[in-house]
């Protein structure tokens, strides 16, 4: 009866053991492919330097998203990021996603410029968890074009 209590209890720390394992290179796994966002502030706060590729979320300030087209049917567009306390000035090049508009969240990929704008290689329109579907023949009311 001894032998048989000893060998399931050599089982259950043997799971147990596995199921640490697991869990242990699963954390280390996602921990090196997880990608945060800094807000305007913290990003002033730790003076990250030109050139440093990272990522910005804020709500874009109103009346600051601007679209300039240039020769070849490029585009340029600017907008001030900010969390409520900072304001950070992004330019972008490409095409201006469609869910992106003043007041809306949003998160930009790049790298703050010397003078200290903040040059986006992406820009990413967030929205929110809340989906309401439109009556049959309607339109939806979101702008997918720009205002």
């Amino acid at each position: 009866m001894l032998e048989r209590i000893g060998a399931r209890r050599v089982l259950i720390i043997a799971a147990l053991g596995v199921a640490v394992l697991v869990g242990t290179v699963a954390a280390t796994n996602l921990a090196s492919s997880t990608v945060y966002y800094l807000t305007p502030s913290e990003a002033k706060a730790r003076n990250i330097p030109s050139k440093q590729i990272v990522r910005l979320g804020g709500q874009v300030k109103a009346d600051t998203l601007k679209v300039a087209f240039g020769g070849g049917g490029t585009a340029t567009f600017s907008l001030v990021i900010t969390d409520g306390v900072e304001d950070i000035l992004v330019i972008a090049d490409g095409a201006l996603p469609g869910l992106l508009r003043e007041g809306a969240g949003a998160v930009v990929e790049g790298a703050f410029l010397p003078d200290g704008t903040f040059h986006a290689d992406q820009v990413i329109a967030k929205h929110d968890e809340v989906y309401t579907a439109p009556t049959a023949g309607a339109t939806p009311a979101h702008r997918t074009s720009f205002p």
